[in-house]
């Protein structure tokens, strides 16, 4: 049920790895967005992709976490041990955007990252920090859709942010210019690394000036009092 993306170096120098589980636009399958999830694996997470076109309601992609606790219990599996699942991440894009909301509901998962997320969600229903990513060119999951979420959020820390003249496929294949900061959403709530923080947080953000990657940047309430990693 799922396809999983890991670091070359499982384990090698004692660490465990934190999670990503991952949900597929409609229609698609991981392989689609390959480069993106081997990326990610290059970074030091272990993914789990759910095979299924049809991610919308999670439930794959919250399989994947049950299946990664069986193997890090299982002193045969080459994840034994090596699987940090006190640090567990969402993320997806479309109908998959959505399902990372609705996977957030686990309360294993501590982060989400909605790529241009569809719909059929309630980001009441979670209470973790979250980052929506929107296209400013994208026609199928407009912007105001997607920013309309993110006021929808102001429960849990939230950021908003528009990539520049992105369409709704953009976000396929290596992720394009949504990679970047997805990684370091990732890297600060689910490794503690400060820099990674310091692109979003504080009053000299990173990414807040940053013209030329966002056509729209927003963080709310709840993210302007965070300062620094609380991984």
């Amino acid at each position: 049920m799922h396809t999983f993306y890991r670091p070359q170096n499982l384990g090698q120098s004692g660490e465990s790895h934190p999670v990503i589980i991952w949900g597929n636009g409609t229609g698609a399958v991981p392989g689609v967005y390959s480069s993106l999830l081997r990326h990610w694996a290059s970074q030091g997470f272990i993914v789990a992709a759910a095979n299924t076109p049809t991610s919308n309601y999670a439930i794959s992609m919250r399989l994947g976490i049950d299946v990664l606790e069986q193997r890090n219990a299982d002193s045969s599996s080459p994840y034994y041990h090596k699987v940090d699942l006190a640090h567990i991440g969402s993320a997806g894009h479309s109908q998959g955007g959505a399902a990372a909301v609705n996977a957030a509901i686990d309360p294993r998962v501590i982060t989400a990252v909605p790529i241009q997320p569809g719909p059929l969600t309630d980001p009441d229903l979670m209470d973790e920090p979250v980052f929506y990513l929107a296209g400013q060119q994208d026609h199928i999951v407009w912007p105001a859709l997607v920013k309309a979420m993110y006021r929808d959020s102001d429960h849990v820390p939230a950021v908003y942010g528009e990539v520049r003249g992105a369409g709704h496929l953009d976000s396929i294949g290596d992720g394009g210019n949504f990679r970047a900061p997805a990684t370091a959403w990732f890297r600060y709530w689910l490794m503690g690394d400060e820099a990674a923080g310091r692109m979003f947080f504080g009053p000299d953000c990173g990414y807040c000036a940053d013209a030329t990657l966002w056509s729209g940047w927003e963080r709310n309430a709840a993210a302007l009092q965070l300062s620094g990693p609380t991984a």
